[in-house]
């Protein structure tokens, strides 16, 4: 099991928390992006800086997943190749991506990328704050473990991470650093 990050589009309190969940663990953390993403504790952390072209990190985050992998994005179109390719995806808010619910959330992201191009301007999805921050914790707690089970056959101990509070300076206007 390996866990990667999708680095360029994820909240640095969401990335703390998966590299101390994966540390806690001795489970690999890889964080892709085309720039240097900043960790706390880097030591903990496998960076890889990939070309600034349009999606090179999507594309080396589709070659090294594999299934019994977990991946961290908010990329609807990355979400939907690495779900058709067997591997576990989850988003900062929560949503657990599966076979069943990326073709929708692509169809609407779609959709409304359309609606953007022809002039409307549609809702976004908002801010990131409390509510975002414990739906993601419940769902990384959901299956981080049970891939972390899968893996080395051990079910979670009762000392495994519970859903902290929301981090200290969390600031909801500012969802990325």
């Amino acid at each position: 099991m390996k866990v990667y990050l999708d680095g360029d589009s994820c909240p640095r309190a969401v990335r703390e928390f998966a590299a101390k969940s994966c540390q806690r663990y001795a489970i690999p953390l890889f964080c892709v992006a085309n720039r240097a993403i900043p960790f706390d504790e880097p030591g903990s952390v496998i960076l890889q800086v990939v070309g600034a072209q349009e999606g090179a990190a999507d594309d080396a985050l589709t070659e090294q997943a594999l299934p019994g992998d977990l991946v961290l994005t908010r990329d609807i179109p990355l979400a939907a190749r690495l779900v058709e390719r067997g591997v576990m995806v989850i988003n900062d808010r929560g949503t657990i991506y599966t076979r069943e619910n990326v073709r929708e959330r692509l169809s609407v992201r779609n959709f409304m990328a359309d609606l953007r191009a022809s002039g409307i301007q549609a809702d976004t999805t908002g801010v990131w704050g409390k509510k975002e921050w414990e739906a993601f914790v419940r769902s990384w707690d959901k299956v981080f473990h049970r891939l972390l089970k899968a893996k080395t056959g051990v079910a979670k101990d009762d000392t495994a991470l519970k859903a902290p509070a929301v981090p200290k300076g969390l600031d909801p206007e500012r969802p990325r650093e």
